[in-house]
């Protein structure tokens, strides 16, 4: 790497310089700086090892400068990167506070996602303790493909998603198992003979019962008929509507059978406004992964949630 020298002493590189470099590329470097490795600089700015490595090369390049030695373990930085260092770091200090806090000096609110019924049950009520410690909580709801989307753009900070992302930018970690359970209205169980007929039977046992689903295709019920019965479900649902507890309602008032998660049936189930009609085994299990957008540790308390969820994390 190339210097530039005045009097055996590297030169520095004017204000005017520094001024026109990229600003992530210099947040990068801070972050090295401050941590003493790429690798913990990644973790603080939420990114890959590979990205900090080059973001900084690139750094070098325009400043015609080594910034860092690399060793076995962390980066040395050389002589110009304290200079660099001392000349950025307040004013990307003042701009972080601004960028991630409002006026109140409190951080800005954490933008998460996921799925309405999941959320209600098995996420936000373990946060409340985080709220009551000043953690503001902006919540939207919607399907996975959509969120992740909105997640790329910036919209959410973090996103529950029911399958794990595609590809390797956006980087995500299993947070939660939900099984699926086939079940309908004490008085249908009845009519239909209950468990045992339909242990006998197979899904022939639930001709002439309505098919209550979340949509018109069905995704939910006909993974369960491949999975459990090995069969394709050939009925078309009487009811759709694409919220689960919805269904859990309409099914437990008598409107037909559907399949949901367990999570969203215990209470109905403990009570006997829904019946179990098959137990397997070997059950559906969906599994649901937390994703964070990079660059969104800059709020100090996506991390709280994040850490918080993969805490509490269980299965649903």
């Amino acid at each position: 790497m190339g210097k530039s020298e005045v009097g055996g002493a590297e030169a520095a590189v004017p204000q005017s310089a520094v001024g026109s470099l990229d600003l992530n590329q210099l947040r990068t470097f801070l972050a090295v700086y401050r941590s003493g490795s790429f690798t913990a600089a990644a973790r603080v700015l939420g990114l890959s090892q590979p990205t900090v490595t080059a973001q900084i090369r690139s750094l070098e390049r325009q400043l015609d400068r080594e910034l860092f030695e690399r060793l076995p373990r962390g980066a040395a930085p050389a002589p110009f990167a304290d200079e660099l260092a001392s000349r950025i770091g307040e004013p990307l200090d003042a701009l972080a506070e601004v960028a991630g806090h409002g006026g109140d000096g409190t951080a800005e609110p954490v933008h998460l996602a996921g799925p309405a019924e999941f959320l209600s049950h098995c996420v936000l009520p373990g946060l409340a303790p985080l709220v009551e410690q000043g953690v503001r909580l902006r919540i939207t709801t919607g399907l996975t493909d959509d969120l992740l989307d909105e997640l790329r753009t910036g919209r959410h900070d973090l996103v529950v998603a029911t399958v794990r992302p595609r590809g390797r930018a956006l980087a995500s970690v299993p947070l939660a198992d939900e099984e699926f359970v086939l079940v309908t209205a004490a008085s249908w169980a009845e009519r239909m003979g209950g468990a045992e007929r339909l242990a006998a039977l197979g899904p022939a046992a639930l001709q002439g019962v309505p098919l209550v689903a979340y949509a018109e295709d069905v995704p939910i019920v006909r993974r369960y008929w491949r999975h459990v019965f090995g069969k394709q479900l050939v009925c078309e649902p009487a009811v759709t509507m694409p919220d689960l507890r919805a269904v859990k309602a309409a099914v437990a008032g008598g409107a037909g059978f559907s399949v949901l998660p367990r999570y969203l049936c215990l209470d109905e189930l403990a009570s006997g406004a829904l019946v179990l009609l098959n137990d397997p085994e070997d059950p559906p299990i969906n599994t649901g992964y937390l994703v964070q957008r990079p660059g969104s540790s800059d709020n100090p308390h996506v991390a709280l949630v994040r850490d918080h969820l993969l805490a509490s994390s269980r299965d649903c």
